[in-house]
């Protein structure tokens, strides 16, 4: 697996939301593609670099054509970048280069894949799993993610309020005695499966319970797609855990945001 299929799953991920919504739009323009779910929460409102950026004045170009696009329609944007799209001259001076454009860098995060997942290193809880598909299973969806992902519920709710976003978005929730605990999604896109909102609340970490949905997760997709490589965007909490599943760092992807 190559960088592109890192960027390709990330962007059908945010393809699958934006055309769920009424308000969504999926486009492609010179260089760069937009996947905006036309919402309050902005970091669903994303562009993407699809072609190879090789100048610092390319670059620029590359951020105004989102811009001018999000402007005109009012809404608070986000730039996720994968950071293999830009050559060694334009990469080194990339984040200034979208600070001075007013986008602010929110994280770097590695982009990791996987052509098989290992074995556990130690049993796992057997906890329910249950895949997204009514009114409780979504609520409980949307509320562990604004918990762990500190963002406003009804922000949540906003961005997954479709019932057509779940046919194409996996999403699934792990219980533990009756309560919601954890979640993790996956996406079918770019040839691998692409893990997504692995979260667990607090006073629920550390016991397994995300690791054992995310498995979960993967192996009812794989049995779905035939798909079995895997790729996922790693927080620093879950960087080890991913290593030992037998993830490895091919690129990384930078955010920016208004």
């Amino acid at each position: 697996m190559t960088f592109e299929t890192v960027a390709d799953n990330l962007r059908e991920s945010f393809r699958v939301i934006a055309a769920s919504r009424g308000p969504g739009e999926i486009r492609e323009l010179q260089g760069v593609s937009i996947a905006a779910a036309g919402v309050a929460f902005q970091m669903f409102n994303a562009a993407f670099l699809s072609q190879h950026v090789t100048s610092e004045n390319e670059l620029k170009l590359r951020i105004q054509i989102p811009s001018v696009h999000f402007n005109a329609r009012g809404l608070e944007w986000a730039y996720w970048v994968c950071n293999d799209f830009l050559e060694p001259r334009a990469r080194k001076k990339s984040r200034r280069v979208f600070e001075q454009a007013g986008l602010r860098h929110s994280v770097d995060l590695p982009g990791m894949v996987s052509d098989r997942i290992l074995p556990p290193v130690k049993p796992l809880p057997t906890i329910e799993v249950r895949r997204v598909c009514d009114a409780a299973t979504r609520d409980a969806f949307c509320a562990i993610g604004s918990v762990c992902f500190h963002v406003p519920l009804v922000w949540f709710h906003e961005v997954f309020e479709s019932d057509a976003v779940w046919d194409k978005f996996a999403a699934y929730v792990g219980y533990a005695n009756g309560a919601a605990v954890s979640t993790a999604a996956v996406i079918d896109g770019g040839g691998a499966l692409g893990v997504y909102n692995v979260a667990t609340l607090p006073g629920h970490q550390r016991l397994g319970y995300g690791e054992y949905v995310m498995r979960h997760a993967l192996a009812d997709m794989k049995c779905l797609s035939g798909i079995e490589r895997t790729i996922l965007q790693s927080t620093p909490a879950g960087y080890r855990l991913y290593e030992r599943m037998g993830y490895r760092t091919i690129t990384s992807v930078s955010v920016y945001s208004t």
